[in-house]
């Protein structure tokens, strides 16, 4: 874990507390956005499927929910629905996630909602830590941010 904050070169939660004001509920709408596009991307595969995707409706939802959060956070350090409410990610450095970065943010992402205790666990640290971080971020380092105007 990356908890040390000497060595961060993240805002100050502190000093800087415009980066952290608001982001656990923009992480929410977010995540209400990425659901909806990630439901109208598994329609989609539904239908060129014909239908035969529904026999494997969860394992399909989580594919393609797998890969359009890779995607998207290794392409510009957030989901669409993240660019929508001006948040993204950060590494310990401040620097936007490459694509192995994304890759492991998004496996502990599917990891949290597969099992709800852990998903609550998460959820309930991003309202209470100082940076707002959920259990991935603060095994990988990340932090959600506003976006820098």
């Amino acid at each position: 874990m990356y908890t040390d904050a000497s060595y961060s070169q993240l805002p100050d939660p502190v000093r800087q507390s415009a980066f952290y004001d608001s982001v656990a509920i923009k992480r929410g709408l977010a995540w209400v956005i990425d659901t909806i596009i990630v439901a109208f991307f598994v329609l989609l595969a539904l239908i060129f499927t014909a239908f035969l995707g529904a026999f494997v409706f969860f394992a399909l939802w989580m594919v393609v929910s797998f890969i359009y959060r890779v995607l998207t956070i290794a392409n510009g350090s957030a989901t669409w629905g993240m660019r929508l409410m001006a948040i993204e990610f950060r590494d310990w450095r401040g620097e936007r996630l490459d694509f192995m970065q994304a890759v492991l943010h998004t496996l502990g992402y599917a990891v949290s909602v597969s099992m709800a205790p852990l998903q609550l666990i998460s959820i309930v640290c991003m309202f209470a830590t100082e940076r707002g971080q959920g259990l991935t971020d603060m095994v990988l380092g990340t932090v959600a941010l506003n976006k820098r105007a």
